[in-house]
């Protein structure tokens, strides 16, 4: 059975996006994922969908959701570094990545803080896969 992982940040319009992209392109065979965000926003950033679509990951039909738009209960919850409390979502595991965001900046800092999140991703689905979390 696939465990459920929310990628929460304040606006789910970058990192937390970002984030659901890759768990989804490289992880769909051990995780059901979602992001969410802790205020609404009206679009997720173009800077981000850019450099996603650059590695192969569209997320053209993406939009920012709310954490009432995802499951009340989740097995991982992980922030992105937010600078906030997010509210509680009742889960067994939970971490921050403390990533900062790009908006706003240059495209090559969307483009680290993508590169940074595959790999975060990519470590986070190896420790999934061993049962270590």
């Amino acid at each position: 059975m696939k465990k459920k992982v929310a990628f929460v940040c304040v606006h789910n319009s970058c990192r937390s996006q970002m984030a659901e992209g890759w768990a989804k392109k490289l992880g769909s065979h051990v995780l059901e994922v979602y992001s969410a965000g802790t205020e609404d926003y009206p679009e997720v950033k173009p800077g981000a969908v850019q450099v996603m679509e650059e590695a192969g990951v569209d997320m053209s039909e993406h939009s920012p959701k709310l954490l009432t738009d995802i499951p009340e209960e989740v097995d991982y919850l992980i922030t992105m570094g937010c600078n906030v409390v997010c509210p509680f979502v009742p889960c067994s595991h939970s971490e921050d990545w403390g990533l900062e965001d790009p908006s706003g900046g240059p495209t090559e800092g969307f483009r680290n803080t993508r590169d940074l999140i595959k790999a975060k991703v990519e470590d986070f689905i190896k420790r999934v896969e061993n049962n270590e979390i």
